[in-house]
C-alpha cells in the first residue's frame, strides 16, 4: 500500500528545508508526530528518531531510521513495528515561486493485508497531511516573520 500526497509551500527552499530537518523545533509546529526524541538536532543520514503518533485512540511509539538525505532535495526514513515496515520519502521540488514538498509512504508485511483493520489508510492519508499543513503553516509563518523583522 502506498500513500502519496503533496503540497505548496510559500516560503524559499531553505527555510522550508530547516524548518522541517531541525527536530529541536518540531514540537512547536508538529501535530502528528509527537514525543521526539533523538540525540541529533537534525535529520541527518544515519540518524534515529523516537517518537510516537496517533492513528487510532492510543500512540503508537515507533523508531524512525533515516536512511537518505539529499539536502535541499530530500529525505527517505523507515521504521518497522510487529509485522509492518513503512518507507517514507518526502521530496523538496521547485515550484514556480514556491516549493512543492511530496511525501510518499509505501507499507509492507503482514499487517498490510489487513490494512483495513490495523491499518487505516484512511486516517494515515489524514495524517500525512495534516503533517503536510503543519509544515506548510510553520514555514510560511516564519518567512512572515522574517519579511517583517527587515
Amino acid at each position: 500500500m502506498t500513500i502519496t500526497d503533496s503540497i505548496i509551500i510559500d516560503a524559499p527552499l531553505k527555510k522550508i528545508w530547516q524548518t522541517f530537518t531541525d527536530l529541536t523545533c518540531w514540537t512547536n509546529w508538529n501535530t502528528v508526530i509527537r514525543n521526539v526524541d533523538s540525540k541529533e538536532n537534525a535529520i541527518a543520514h544515519g540518524c534515529s528518531i523516537r517518537c510516537s503518533f496517533r492513528p487510532f485512540f492510543f500512540p503508537i511509539r515507533v523508531k524512525i531510521r533515516i536512511e537518505q538525505v539529499v539536502p535541499y532535495k530530500s529525505v527517505t526514513w523507515s521504521a518497522r513495528k510487529k509485522g509492518l515496515t513503512a518507507r517514507h520519502e518526502f521530496l523538496f521540488q521547485l515550484h514556480n515561486d514556491a516549493v512543492m514538498v511530496i511525501s510518499r509512504e509505501t507499507f509492507s508485511g503482514v499487517l498490510t493485508k489487513a490494512y483495513g483493520v490495523f491499518l487505516p489508510k484512511k486516517k494515515i492519508a489524514h495524517l500525512k497531511k495534516t503533517f503536510l499543513k503543519d509544515l506548510k503553516q510553520a514555514s510560511e509563518a516564519s518567512k512572515e516573520t522574517s519579511a517583517e523583522s527587515m
